[in-house]
C-alpha cells in the first residue's frame, strides 16, 4: 500500500493557549492510537524545538553543515505522522482526523514507490 506524510508546519499551532495543549495532545494520542488500532500507522511525532532555538541541520552533497533549513525556506515542519492506507482518499481521511485533533491544518503527500526498499 502507498504510504503517506501528514504534516503541519512549525507554528500552526500558535494560536492554540497554552492551558489548552493537554487536551490537544490527548486529542492526537488518541488518533493516533486509532490509527495503530486499524493497522496504519507506520510513524508519528512533533518535531522539537527548544525555546525557540532550531536544532536544525543542512548537510550539503560536500559534506558541509549548515544550522537552520536550506537558507531560501522559510518554512519547518511541526510534527508528522505516516499511515499506510490504500488510497489518497484514505490519507485525507486521517488527515481531517489529525486537523480535528491538533487544531490546525495538515499537509498530505505521498511517497514514491521504491520496490528496493520495499
Amino acid at each position: 500500500m502507498p504510504k503517506y506524510l501528514i504534516s503541519f508546519e512549525k507554528g500552526a499551532m500558535d494560536h492554540i493557549p497554552e492551558e489548552d495543549f493537554p487536551e490537544v495532545g490527548k486529542a492526537a494520542h488518541a488518533v493516533c492510537q486509532e490509527a495503530k488500532d486499524a493497522g496504519v500507522f507506520v510513524f508519528g511525532g512533533g518535531l522539537s524545538y527548544d525555546d525557540g532555538d532550531v536544532e536544525h541541520g543542512a548537510v550539503a552533497t560536500d559534506g558541509m553543515v549548515t544550522d537552520g533549513p536550506y537558507p531560501e525556506s522559510k518554512e519547518l515542519i511541526g510534527g508528522v505522522v505516516i499511515v499506510d492506507v490504500p488510497t489518497r482518499e484514505a490519507a485525507l481521511e486521517w488527515a481531517a482526523k489529525i486537523a480535528v485533533a491538533c487544531r490546525c491544518a495538515q499537509d498530505v503527500r505521498k511517497f514514491m514507490y521504491d520496490p528496493e526498499i520495499e
